[in-house]
């Protein structure tokens, strides 16, 4: 006789943005035997209906959408075992904690929220309801990654004294943090909160350890009215529209991106967010440039450095230790081609611009006395993080077994964050900060 079916574990999720779409896609196509997709959620119907339209491209049935001021109703009405949270992230914690207090477990988009009483708030319901936060940190799932992590955890430099890392993001993708909602601290932590909580995750994973003291520096070099001093800048608000904007390599081109287009273009007259500001426009709160130091438990320390305006795109990552050193070097991308800079990241990955901007890895083993050891990977790929966004929908909806303990608890994401968080409070003070000072954890 042959076991009973097993009951697909059912999704909703909220906030219907690009990034969304991974999700969506996986859950209709890949894990579509263990997961299901049964609502969508957000401030704007007609992304919503773009995110419908896509899964009816795949086969799929439409599911049902409700504005977000109904996301309590849904989860009751759709039967939810688990929110997939997308949205704006000073959102997360709102829609984190009444997914929680429904009886429901959540997956939430790093960083997990943006401030520490928002992260207390999220904390409290973990304990209060004893429901699931899986953080979505897909670095953690890269196959460079995780072999640091393994080589690391085996003792392959011996008791770990210190840490540079250092991450440069292209003028193509750094400039897409200055166009959107991201261009404002208040709404996204600003980079060392949004964007670097991926990077001090990893520090995190690999010493096994947890921040202990912050001291950072860091201004707004490049971007914002930073341009005119660098000659850049161009007159206009926004790409769309702007004849300003037709010989700038800095303007991202909505229209002539169909998905984009769709999602954000198109769905303007709903909510008024506009998708493509002018990189150089005034309002910018958030730094282009930013220096970390930090101290751990173990008693090891962090050197950080972001660059959001770099010719190339990668990161180098040194571990130094009692019997070595540990190093990673990544390009993702060696240049942005003229082609491609009016684009997204990825999009020179595909047709003619493949052979164009080049992306290499190399792991290096260097003990003492002996010569260095290129350690193989197999898997890293320049798409999709590293390969890491499959890998992670694996275990997150897939039920993949996790051995090495990627998938990242509501405990990791107020670490990640609280790392930012510090960096954050020493650039308005100039003084180092006790991570203790914002937030006691357990």
């Amino acid at each position: 006789m042959s076991p009973p079916a097993r009951e697909r574990v059912r999704h909703a999720l909220v906030g219907a943005g690009a990034r969304a779409e991974m999700f969506v896609r996986a859950l209709a196509l890949d894990h579509a035997d263990t997961a299901e997709l049964v609502a969508l959620a957000d401030v704007n119907q007609a992304r919503m209906d773009a995110h419908n339209r896509w899964l009816a491209e795949l086969g799929h049935p439409p599911v049902p959408t409700y504005r977000a001021a109904d996301f309590a109703a849904m989860l009751a009405r759709e039967r939810v075992d688990v929110v997939l949270v997308t949205s704006v992230d000073v959102t997360h914690d709102e829609y984190v904690t009444a997914a929680l207090r429904a009886g429901c477990d959540v997956v939430t988009e790093k960083p997990m929220t943006v401030d520490a009483a928002r992260c207390r708030r999220i904390l409290d319901a973990v304990a209060e309801t004893g429901r699931r936060v899986t953080v979505a940190f897909n670095y953690r799932y890269n196959p460079l990654h995780e072999q640091v992590r393994r080589l690391l955890a085996d003792g392959a430099v011996g008791e770990i004294g210190s840490v540079h890392f250092e991450w440069l993001l292209d003028v193509r993708h750094g400039a897409d943090y200055f166009r959107r909602w991201h261009r404002d601290k208040a709404t996204s932590g600003g980079l060392l909160v949004h964007k670097a909580s991926h990077h001090f995750d990893l520090v995190n994973w690999w010493l096994d350890a947890r921040p202990v003291e912050v001291h950072a520096a860091g201004r707004l070099f490049f971007y914002g009215e930073s341009g005119r001093r660098h000659g850049h800048a161009r007159d206009y608000d926004r790409a769309h529209g702007s004849p300003a904007a037709a010989d700038d390599a800095f303007a991202l081109r909505l229209a002539e991106h169909p998905r984009l287009r769709e999602l954000y273009l198109d769905a303007e007259a709903e909510d008024g967010y506009q998708r493509d500001r002018n990189v150089f426009a005034p309002g910018v709160t958030i730094e282009d440039d930013l220096a970390v130091l930090a101290r751990y438990s173990t008693g090891a320390t962090m050197t950080y450095h972001l660059t959001a305006y770099a010719p190339w795109e990668g990161y180098r990552v040194m571990v130094n230790g009692s019997r070595g050193r540990l190093e990673l070097d990544v390009t993702e991308s060696d240049h942005v081609s003229p082609a491609g800079a009016g684009a997204l990241k990825g999009a020179a990955l595909h047709g003619d611009e493949a052979a164009v901007e080049h992306g290499a890895a190399r792991l290096t083993l260097r003990p003492f006395w002996a010569p260095p050891v290129d350690v193989p990977v197999d898997g890293w790929t320049r798409q999709g993080h590293g390969g890491a966004d499959a890998r992670m929908t694996r275990v997150l909806l897939g039920g993949e077994p996790d051995p090495l303990g990627r998938a990242a608890t509501a405990y990791d994401g107020a670490l990640a964050l609280l790392t930012g968080l510090a960096a954050n409070r020493s650039l308005d003070t100039g003084a180092p900060v006790r991570v203790a000072d914002l937030l006691t954890l357990p």
